[in-house]
């Protein structure tokens, strides 16, 4: 589907954006949801969406169809036989979630452990252009939205992160670096350090702990790891060198809500506040992210933001809504929200279906 607005990095614009939406079926006839949010090129992490695609129809569902999973924790360590690939295997897994919380008649934030009422909702500015920037800023505010993360690069950062701080010297700021620097970049990132920053997320490389913890240590603007956390191994391992003060979870990114919310109570118990991150996700994936951070370590406003922040029309009904700077929490079971057949039909570029016995 095509976005509203085009949404640029140093990496990536993305004007369009492709999905995988999964849907499981029990034998009773209950269903469930989920999303693959992989990217259509690399740039984020290694996988795509036809290398999920892959994964989802050469092995992940024929290993289900071999061995079923009885509960939901079984899942995750009956897909550790392949490695990586963690938003293909989210994608099923997340679907069972939904799956299991609507047989159970929950909602799938009931039954991860959440709180009921409603979650603070952030959102994410996309565009290099300080005018831009300004003007979505505002729109924004107007719409009730209190946290902002704006993206920033070494050719666009002290002086971008100055004039947004100038024009809106009271907002709840973040800066998202995407890997854009390295340890030889420390000057520029601590004049960073007078601008109020709630966190700079991922200043270092995709895959580094151990620079980040150096980094942390020179700098005041606590450091959000993202990309580098893809297990509960590597938050564990993050938290104990000193790698950051924040991190950011994102289902796909880890392999699903299961994972997720292992990284959340670990993070939680060691006092580490974590927020849910976006992926410019449909409706679905946006449902089961509400869920997650419902979880009480969930304490920063995520990049939740409404259905209509990216899309002219969603495809899940009802779509969500930011109101006054918040998301409700439904009540139905599992996600709450139905997929919306019509406006999936439109927008479906191939569909499979695989049956068990």
């Amino acid at each position: 589907m095509p976005l509203k607005v085009p949404f640029s990095t140093h990496l990536e614009t993305v004007s369009e954006r492709e999905g995988i939406i999964v849907e499981v079926t029990g034998k009773d006839g209950s269903k469930g949801c989920g999303e693959g949010v992989a990217f259509s090129s690399p740039w984020y992490t290694e996988e795509t969406v036809s290398t999920s695609w892959h994964m989802l129809k050469d092995f992940l569902i024929p290993l289900l169809k071999k061995r079923t999973p009885e509960h939901l924790g079984e899942t995750e360590k009956l897909f550790s036989f392949f490695r990586r690939n963690h938003m293909a295997k989210a994608a099923i897994e997340s679907a069972l979630w939904d799956l299991e919380a609507r047989r159970k008649g929950l909602s799938l934030s009931a039954f991860l452990g959440g709180c009921g009422g409603s979650i603070p909702s952030g959102v994410v500015v996309g565009t290099p252009n300080i005018k831009a920037a300004v003007g979505q800023i505002e729109t924004f505010l107007d719409k009730g939205y209190t946290r902002v993360k704006i993206k920033i690069s070494p050719e666009n950062d002290v002086a971008f992160v100055a004039e947004i701080r100038r024009q809106f010297p009271n907002l709840d700021l973040m800066a998202d670096a995407n890997s854009a620097y390295t340890l030889e970049d420390v000057d520029k990132l601590k004049a960073l350090d007078e601008y109020g920053l709630m966190m700079i997320e991922q200043p270092l490389g995709n895959d580094d702990i151990v620079d980040h913890a150096s980094l942390q240590k020179k700098i005041s603007t606590p450091i959000c790891l993202d990309e580098s956390i893809v297990s509960l191994d590597d938050a564990v391992k993050a938290i104990k060198l000193g790698s950051c003060r924040v991190i950011n979870i994102k289902p796909g990114r880890v392999g699903g809500l299961g994972p997720a919310k292992k990284i959340h109570d670990y993070c939680r118990k060691h006092h580490i506040p974590v927020w849910c991150g976006g992926m410019i996700e449909f409706g679905v994936s946006r449902a089961h992210n509400v869920a997650l951070a419902s979880l009480p370590g969930f304490t920063i406003p995520g990049d939740i933001s409404g259905s209509d922040r990216y899309w002219e029309k969603d495809i899940i009904t009802p779509e969500i809504v930011v109101e006054k700077g918040r998301i409700k929490i439904p009540e139905r079971p599992g996600l709450g929200f139905d997929l919306d057949f019509r406006r999936l039909k439109e927008v479906t570029l191939a569909q499979e279906e695989f049956m068990f016995e």
